[in-house]
């Protein structure tokens, strides 16, 4: 059954914007991008919008509804009250491109700078080697589809613009992680996490966490056990005394 749908949609570019009244037809089972679709091909031909999959898998249509960062492709229309406005905005954190359009530009500059996956030499018979839990210990990790939602929620660059220069944000500590904890990584990336992605500023709100489509607990699983990471080489007194005396520093996980 299908009911008039009254939403508020953020109208602008780079010089500035404000929000158009709309009153959408839409249907039951519908999510907010169908309305945004069916806004474009009804009333608002120029609208832009970016998009893909619509199935929660590529991260294109991330925005803002009702003020909570969101992929539009995976909000239900369910979820809100029928005689309620759903307004749609861009991506606060990254400047507008046009209408809901953002420049995400500033998280492929961040992806450059993390070192690639540096294996050891093979095995003898020409194979590499890892234990099964290190395995799955990865795969919560690579679930991340790069919709940036995590990285529009943290209010280190939200709030603070001027931050993003010294800050990757969630997403590549998140790879930063994934690669540390690699078993078969020979990059050390602890320093690199501390200084250049500026992980010390994070304070584990659980903002990024909350907002993940994929469910990846971002905070508990990589945040905190890469700073840990970075604790432990920088501060930790026996590392500290292994170093000056010659003794190879090794990770908690018995890494070299």
């Amino acid at each position: 059954m299908g009911y008039e749908l009254k939403m508020r949609v953020w109208r602008g570019d780079q010089s500035g914007g404000d929000l158009g009244d709309y009153t959408v037809e839409v249907s039951e089972g519908e999510v907010v991008l169908d309305a945004i679709h069916r806004l474009q091909a009804t009333q608002a031909g120029d609208l832009a919008v970016r998009w893909n999959c619509k199935a929660g898998k590529c991260g294109s249509c991330s925005a803002e509804v009702n003020g909570r960062p969101r992929l539009m492709c995976m909000t239900r229309l369910s979820d809100y009250d029928p005689a309620e406005t759903i307004t749609v905005t861009p991506m606060r954190s990254f400047p507008v491109i046009r209408d809901l359009v953002t420049d995400v530009s500033f998280n492929y500059e961040k992806a450059k700078q993390v070192p690639s996956f540096a294996p050891p030499p093979r095995d003898a018979d020409g194979k590499r080697r890892m234990a099964q839990i290190d395995v799955e210990r990865g795969q919560e990790f690579r679930k991340c589809i790069e919709c940036f939602l995590c990285q529009n929620t943290c209010h280190v660059v939200r709030d603070h613009d001027e931050n993003k220069p010294a800050f990757a944000g969630p997403r590549f500590f998140l790879r930063y992680a994934e690669l540390d904890m690699h078993p078969l990584d020979t990059h050390d990336r602890r320093e690199l996490a501390q200084g250049a992605a500026g992980i010390g500023m994070c304070n584990i709100t659980k903002c990024c966490t909350e907002v993940c489509p994929e469910g990846i607990k971002i905070t508990d699983n990589a945040i905190i056990p890469m700073k840990e990471r970075v604790v432990d080489k920088k501060y930790d007194p026996l590392v500290w005394l292994g170093n000056k005396i010659g003794i190879r520093n090794k990770d908690y996980d018995g890494r070299d």
